[in-house]
């Protein structure tokens, strides 16, 4: 009798800010009991209901540095001047315990762990979880409207965030999956079908 691999995933999402990545990741952990966030590092500050260990664990600059040196990183970036990185034991420890990880990581961090796989050997835990999915605004006029109606950022920082929407939706073609967000539900249930759609693969490609 045939038994399901059923295999694990490292589920990486990234897409501007604005694009509703946040509403489709909480979702699909809410729904699928055995993926969990990656609880990145950084150096900035905590913000409001930030919980450290639970938000992130939030490091100083000494600490992160050290860190990086030993190499324990598996991503790493610096956005807006603060250190962000993806502690590689973690990933690899939820991999072997069977367990979806997600990471919310910008293209940057992206492109390191996508490198990384495709340079592990065979039988590595992150080259067979691997998979990367882009969510991209049916528009900039619908990205830079959504910008504007959520009122978190005055006008300087909507441009801000609009030419690097621009940067890194010209990167989307990098990635394996490319959902566009023209309504939460129907972006949603693509997400979800990628999802049980990997965990059900047979065959890991070749990605180098």
């Amino acid at each position: 009798m045939m038994e399901s691999r059923n295999r694990s995933l490292l589920l990486i999402i990234s897409g501007p800010s604005g694009t509703g990545k946040t509403t489709l990741c909480d979702r699909i952990v809410k729904d699928f009991n055995r993926i969990s966030y990656s609880v990145s590092c950084t150096t900035r500050s905590p913000r409001a209901n930030e919980i450290d260990g639970q938000s992130y664990h939030f490091l100083d600059e000494k600490s992160f540095r050290s860190r990086l040196s030993q190499d324990a990183f598996l991503e790493h970036a610096t956005v807006h001047g603060h250190l962000y990185g993806t502690m590689r034991a973690s990933v690899y420890d939820a991999l072997g315990a069977g367990r979806d990880i997600l990471m919310d990581i910008d293209v940057q961090g992206a492109e390191q762990i996508r490198q990384y796989a495709r340079n592990a050997p065979s039988g590595d835990a992150v080259r067979n979880a691997w998979v990367d999915v882009f969510v991209a605004p049916p528009s900039m006029e619908a990205l830079s409207l959504r910008l504007r109606d959520r009122g978190m950022d005055n006008g300087d920082a909507i441009e801000r965030r609009m030419r690097q929407a621009e940067n890194e939706i010209a990167r989307a073609g990098e990635y394996d999956y490319l959902i566009v967000n023209d309504g939460i539900d129907e972006a949603y249930g693509v997400l979800k079908a990628i999802v049980v759609a990997e965990h059900h693969r047979m065959r890991i490609s070749d990605m180098g």
